[in-house]
């Protein structure tokens, strides 16, 4: 069994920062790739960055060069510092992890998600 636990949303002004976290626990073997995504009401959910196990990075075009997704291997946990938040940032934000079980098994698991509200 596999958890996803997320922390790190809340409410922000215009132009704060914040730091998004995902750890994954259980019976994990590896973790191939890692990523947030983000669904504002009425939209569709969308990536905003992930990251493999290669260290390969991607960032969607709304974000690029305001967001910065890490990632720790010996503790199988994401990070996502977001910097310049604008309104439009503000989305439920999920955890997204692609990873091998010690039985040899892949699966896809998502967090809970987590708000975040940035306020003009």
């Amino acid at each position: 069994q596999v958890q996803l636990v997320e922390s790190g949303g809340g409410l922000v002004q215009a132009g704060g920062s914040l730091r998004l976290s995902c750890e994954a626990s259980g019976s994990i073997l590896s973790i191939n790739r890692m990523a947030w995504y983000r669904e504002a009401p009425g939209k569709q959910r969308e990536l905003v960055a992930d990251i493999f196990s290669t260290g390969n990075r991607n960032y969607g075009d709304s974000v690029k060069g305001r967001f910065t997704i890490s990632r720790d291997n010996a503790k199988n946990t994401v990070d996502l510092h977001a910097y310049d938040l604008k309104p439009e940032d503000t989305a439920v934000y999920y955890c997204n992890v692609a990873l091998t079980t010690r039985w040899g098994e892949s699966f896809d698991y998502w967090g809970q998600g987590t708000q975040v509200t940035v306020s003009s």
